[in-house]
């Protein structure tokens, strides 16, 4: 079993680094014309430059998985901003875009909360596709749409979980095809559990990624070895290798808020539990120290007896 470590948006260490530099409408809005539109060019510029460091930095710690941030751009799909960003840096995307390509670099986004198909309002949904355009828009940009997947949740229950899936599956009809393609779900910490995740992605051809620590939250009656084999069975039909959020409790009182670091002690269960399956699996570590914790994890697991280290991000069990 091999499994492969990445970690969310911002390698720390790097001086400077941050790919999520923003732009808030107040601001814009109280800049002249040519200045809005200079202030736009200039904070995009800084984070895809910014994001190219850090995929250097991937490339040179052997970190295959990682997650773009989607704060690339600030004010993209804000209803009185709308610009191009793709135009005027398509030689950046570009250049993005062979980095992970020639390094075989697995990237993913992960739109916020709000991106969600279960609203009983049409503006949400409306919003939410345009919200996937636009992480798919970079993702096409850079040429990587074959390695890539963009992740969400369900979505809120409000009131009525029954009714709301219905809806979730209604309004994913008017996601483009191509989009819904790479697409995943991923269970969550308060409404919808493993099972109710899983008979979704099931139903609608949509890979499933497990966060255990969600699950630890939310588990229900779920036991997870009953549902593990059937999540990794939801990435057979894109034909990929399945992956998995692993982090852990900041505090028993803040349970379901990420610590700096991932315990071991925490997600050793899951992770003996894989070893059941013999499953290779990527993980994507959302922990508040970002790419530390991911490289404390891999030693601390690569201690274990029978597990072997095989880079500085992958280990072999």
């Amino acid at each position: 079993m091999k499994i492969r470590f990445g970690y969310v948006a911002n390698a720390l260490g790097l001086w400077d680094a941050s790919p999520s530099k923003t732009l808030t409408f107040a601001h814009y809005s109280a800049l002249s014309k040519d200045e809005r539109k200079e202030k736009l060019l200039e904070v995009t510029a800084q984070n895809i430059q910014h994001t190219k460091r850090i995929l250097y930095y991937n490339v040179a710690h052997e970190i295959e998985v990682y997650r773009f941030s989607s704060s690339l751009v600030p004010l993209a799909t804000h209803p009185e901003v709308m610009w191009d960003f793709i135009s005027p840096f398509k030689e950046e995307w570009k250049e993005l875009g062979q980095l992970v390509n020639h390094f075989r670099l697995r990237p993913s986004f992960h739109p916020n909360q709000f991106t969600l198909f279960t609203s009983p309002r049409d503006e949400v949904t409306i919003n939410s596709i345009k919200d996937m355009e636009y992480h798919y828009g970079m993702l096409e940009a850079m040429g990587i749409i074959d390695r890539s997947i963009i992740n969400i949740h369900i979505g809120g229950a409000y009131g009525d979980k029954k009714e709301s899936i219905k809806r979730f599956h209604e309004n994913i009809k008017h996601l483009p095809i191509h989009i819904k393609k790479i697409m995943t779900l991923e269970n969550d910490d308060k409404t919808y559990n493993v099972e109710e995740t899983l008979h979704t992605c099931e139903i609608e051809k949509i890979p499933m990624i497990l966060d255990y620590h969600h699950f630890m939250a939310n588990s229900g009656e779920v036991k997870l070895p009953s549902y593990l084999q059937r999540i990794f069975n939801t990435w057979a039909c894109p034909s990929l290798i399945p992956k998995v959020h692993l982090s852990s409790p900041k505090s028993d009182k803040e349970f379901r808020s990420h610590a700096d670091f991932v315990s071991l002690e925490f997600i050793l269960p899951f992770l003996k539990m894989a070893k059941e399956l013999n499953q290779d699996f990527d993980v994507m570590i959302e922990a508040k120290q970002k790419n530390l914790a991911m490289q404390r994890l891999v030693e601390e697991i690569a201690s274990i007896r029978g597990v072997k280290r095989i880079t500085s991000s992958a280990v072999e069990w």
